[in-house]
């Protein structure tokens, strides 16, 4: 039986509580909530990316991808991602941006997805966005 391994990228701040940015476990990797904190600063408090949900948004996924590719993983390995939006008028511009940011990756085979309003995120974060991957 494989062991977990945690997974925490350069330019990601420590975790605030017991758990982990990432955890692969075999070919499995899960990467945990993301959001749109700029790379941390030593010694600062958590920067977020700007007010916009663009700005968010696409901070956050490259978050993601951050831990993706510190456990071994690309976006074509992302079996599912989950989308977390304070905001149900967000869901279209969120759909945009998206749609724009994978095109840009060019991924093969869109993962599967699923989008829902959370309204517990801190105050100034519109998006927060997590992914499950297997890895060949």
């Amino acid at each position: 039986m494989s062991e977990k391994t945690a997974i925490t990228p350069t330019g990601h701040a420590a975790p605030p509580a017991a758990f982990s940015h990432g955890v692969r476990k075999g070919n499995i990797l899960q990467v945990a909530g993301q959001v749109g904190f700029l790379p941390a600063v030593a010694g600062q408090s958590p920067v977020v990316a700007g007010p916009t949900l663009r700005e968010q948004t696409l901070q956050t996924l490259e978050n993601v991808r951050a831990v993706l590719r510190a456990g071994g993983a690309d976006w074509d390995d992302v079996m599912m991602i989950r989308v977390y939006l304070t905001d149900t008028g967000h869901f279209a511009e969120m759909n945009e941006i998206y749609d724009a940011y994978f095109a840009e990756q060019g991924l093969r085979t869109a993962p599967a997805a699923r989008t829902t309003v959370y309204v517990g995120l801190p105050a100034g974060l519109l998006i927060e966005i997590d992914a499950l991957a297997v890895l060949d």
